[in-house]
């Protein structure tokens, strides 16, 4: 295994003990890892973790007095933690904090490219800032648990995180809701426009329809189209990605924000449609990469709850960082040290950002249930959602129907041993998560038969005399002389005496009738 692409530093002869022990911890972890044939269980990855921690601690002594140094043992250590953070993960510790170590590093990497990216809604940002609270409310409570030294790493690398999101959240606080609307729609069509221009074969209409749109915005804010005679489309967008870096930190005009969005927009349309999904050959090798780890991502999304080990995050992580890390300044650069052209160069962060972004996703989606657990609590899920579904659509006929979910909720119920679901000896994390669960679908059912019943009920209640009551539902008296209706809007009266079987006619109609009662 290779270590993370982070700037080498001699070693201290002195850590070289650590290192080694740190890298028989990272093995130990990578087989873990790799061991399929059972689930991995809360002694093994504790064991490692305090093994971890020790030699951290170990290494801060040595590091009294130069805290800042960064050499191999570090890179060997993140990577170690990465692994712990996702173990943790894995066997359902979610709320403890070792299990955010890779949230927070997978969302300082995206909060990265999202300011980059120069692009992004303010419900990608509410979400990571919910995220970081929580987490820093997990690290309070851990205080009695788990190493100083972890804790305080965690803390630094949250507050850098709440920094840069202040930094994104800035300009969007600055617009009204009308423009807000606007500024919402235009990232919904740059990114769509991205995702286009990593498709196999270019989407020539799709595109064009996009470009209509975005005219169609320009027009809407009464703007003059800029055609930058005598440069280049990708010349210009440079120039605005440089303007808006300058002014970062610049209180910026409500109308700039959007109106600078919205030329970016033009100007990548049209940078696409030129190259037509065509990437610079320099760098078609990080683009098939790139490429590559995206697709799977978004594949695991399919299959994610059913088979999705957290662990399984971690190598695409470190092939993402690796190419990340390999950038100079900010740019990805070919064998030569040459910058890629802007368009090759937004094409990859894309790709880069939209990996980090699903890691992202999957880590947050991750349930606090051990894997031991998950083949339970997954078609808990499935139950749940299934009665849920036949309650919206008005429920059952018959408590009959309900069957097939009262038998497969006792069967799992059934598999609790003293009230604990077990798996052999060992008692997997997650208990109250699925009991919680197994609860709900239970209440569901119970109140999808109890609704059945009632319905029953109703149906068998006595009926009045057929003969003693008409079509429409309205009994017919003796003393009823006569009997006006309608049909089509032209009314019409019957003398019931006159005719005898009128009234029979008429009660199997279900016409709108008016009577009219002897006196």
């Amino acid at each position: 295994m290779t270590d993370s692409p982070f700037q080498r530093i001699p070693l201290d002869p002195k850590e070289q003990p650590i290192l080694d022990r740190v890298l028989i911890i990272r093995d130990h972890l990578s087989l873990l890892k790799q061991d399929r044939s059972t689930y991995v269980k809360s002694a093994d990855v504790v064991k490692h973790y305090n093994a971890l921690v020790e030699q951290v601690e170990l290494l801060n002594r040595i590091r009294e007095n130069k805290r800042d140094e960064q050499n191999r043992v570090d890179t060997v250590l993140d990577d170690c933690f990465r692994l712990i953070s996702l173990f943790f993960l894995t066997i359902g510790r979610n709320r403890e904090a070792p299990a955010i170590y890779s949230c927070v590093s997978t969302v300082d990497r995206l909060l990265n490219h999202l300011k980059e990216a120069g692009f992004y809604l303010p419900k990608d940002l509410e979400s990571i800032s919910q995220n970081l609270d929580k987490w820093e409310h997990t690290i309070d409570r851990g205080r009695d648990e788990h190493s100083p030294h972890l804790l305080t790493l965690l803390e630094a690398r949250i507050k850098v995180a709440k920094t840069t999101l202040h930094e994104l959240e800035e300009p969007l606080g600055v617009l009204e809701s009308g423009q807000m609307k606007i500024y919402e729609t235009l990232v919904s069509i740059l990114r769509s426009l991205s995702a286009c221009n990593t498709r196999s074969r270019f989407p020539t209409k799709e595109v064009k329809e996009f470009e209509r749109q975005l005219l169609e915005i320009e027009s809407k804010l009464k703007l003059t189209h800029d055609d930058h005679e005598g440069k280049s489309a990708q010349e210009v967008y440079a120039e605005r990605l440089e303007l808006m870096n300058k002014c970062e930190n610049c209180h910026q005009d409500p109308n700039f924000v959007v109106q600078s969005l919205l030329a970016r927009c033009l100007l990548w349309v049209e940078i696409i449609q030129q190259k037509q999904g065509k990437i610079d050959e320099r760098f078609k090798e990080h683009f098939d990469k790139l490429l590559k780890i995206k697709n799977s991502l978004d594949q695991m999304n399919l299959t994610m709850a059913w088979s999705l080990r957290e662990t399984d995050l971690y190598d695409f992580q470190r092939q993402l960082d690796r190419i990340d890390d390999s950038r100079v300044n900010g740019n990805f650069v070919d064998a030569e040290g040459r910058p890629a052209d802007l368009h090759a160069q937004r094409t990859l962060l894309y790709l880069l950002r939209k990996s980090y972004a699903y890691i992202y996703q999957y880590i947050i989606s991750s349930e606090p249930v051990s894997e031991a657990l998950l083949p339970i609590y997954n078609q808990l899920l499935t139950l749940k959602r299934c009665l849920v579904e036949v309650k919206k659509n008005g429920g059952v006929d018959s408590p009959r129907e309900l069957y097939p979910y009262s038998m497969k909720l006792t069967s799992i119920d059934n598999m609790k041993k003293d009230g604990k679901f077990m798996v052999g000896n060992d008692i997997p994390e997650g208990q109250s998560s699925v009991s919680a669960l197994l609860a709900e679908c239970f209440d569901l059912a119970y109140e999808l038969r109890n609704e059945a019943d009632e319905r029953a009920e109703k149906q068998h209640e006595p009926q009045p005399d057929p003969e003693e009551v008409n079509g429409v539902g309205n009994r017919t008296t003796r003393d009823e002389k006569s009997v006006n209706f309608k049909v089509d809007g032209l009314e019409e009266n019957i003398d019931l005496d006159s005719n005898p079987g009128a009234n029979q006619a008429i009660t199997g109609m279900g016409l709108t009738r008016t009577r009219t009662r002897g006196e």
